[in-house]
């Protein structure tokens, strides 16, 4: 009996387009997506920094996204964020607010957003949680995190980044292993894509460390998996991060890298050691 692993892409390159364009095209993207799909891509915009930084997500990478779900005749594109400093502000310094006017779809503040109260079954730490109505209402979420070192959680990739539909944040600060868990429980079947911004990555902290030149673009449709991945790319044994085993007994993904199949460029062609917090 032949058992077909998760796949995850990595490509490199210097053109984010083109890069991004390749990884979708290796995880074969086009299948989990519908023209009827309400679509909410999903960046991570936590302060108002620009993505040289490696702090924030290139918006030349969710243009190239929208440009993707356009010529698969989607209609109903949204791009939303709700981070921990000023959103708004974060929208302009990177450039978000102009390619969302240029390519005439929404931009929304999921801060200011309607929210919904989900209740969260068999929970490890978080019981129930106020997530975006934009959010709940779309069919499909694309994950488009950046690469980072995380302060309390190790790494912080596509799990993590789902952070950014609720409110409000400070719900998650203690257990934060188990609520990312538990969060992604309740997205886990909108959440059909992941597109991780590795162009600049970020180490020593999620907010305020050090760039890191990798020129690459991690994608796949297990987030469990991509950010197994996305560990190892930064030099970190993914069974090390604790929400990474919690989310693999809980049934999310996968996070043994023996049961991944690394498409494109292979882990140790690209692995940099990032440092820690």
């Amino acid at each position: 009996m032949i058992v077909l692993k998760t796949e995850v892409a990595i490509v490199r390159g210097k053109e984010p387009s083109r890069m991004v364009e390749k990884a979708l095209d290796i995880i074969d993207a086009k299948k989990v997506i519908s023209p009827d799909d309400r679509i909410l891509i999903k960046p991570n915009y936590v302060v108002a920094k620009a993505s040289s930084t490696g702090i924030t997500t290139d918006s030349r990478v969710i243009e190239s996204l929208i440009e993707f779900l356009k010529n698969k005749e989607v209609k109903q594109i949204t791009v939303g964020e709700g981070g921990s400093g000023d959103t708004d502000r974060a929208f302009e310094i990177v450039g978000i607010k102009d390619v969302t006017i240029r390519q005439k779809v929404k931009l929304v503040n999921l801060n200011r957003d309607l929210t919904v109260k989900m209740k969260i079954q068999q929970a490890l730490a978080l019981n129930e949680v106020n997530v975006a109505k934009t959010a709940i209402d779309s069919t499909c979420i694309i994950n488009v995190p950046k690469l980072k070192i995380h302060h309390m959680a190790l790494v912080t990739v596509s799990m993590k980044n789902l952070m950014g539909v609720i409110l409000p944040k400070s719900i998650m600060h203690d257990q934060l292993d188990e609520k990312i868990v538990d969060l992604a429980s309740i997205l886990k079947d909108k959440v059909k894509l992941n597109v991780v911004d590795c162009i600049v990555g970020a180490e020593e902290n999620e907010t305020y460390g050090s760039p890191v030149q990798m020129d690459l673009i991690i994608a796949g449709r297990d987030m469990v998996a991509v950010d197994s991945v996305s560990a190892a790319v930064m030099g970190m044994d993914p069974r090390k991060v604790k929400y990474l085993r919690l989310a693999e007994e809980r049934g999310l993904g996968i996070s043994n890298l023996e049961e991944i199949e690394v498409l494109g460029e292979s882990i140790k062609a690209v692995e940099k050691k990032f440092r820690l917090s």
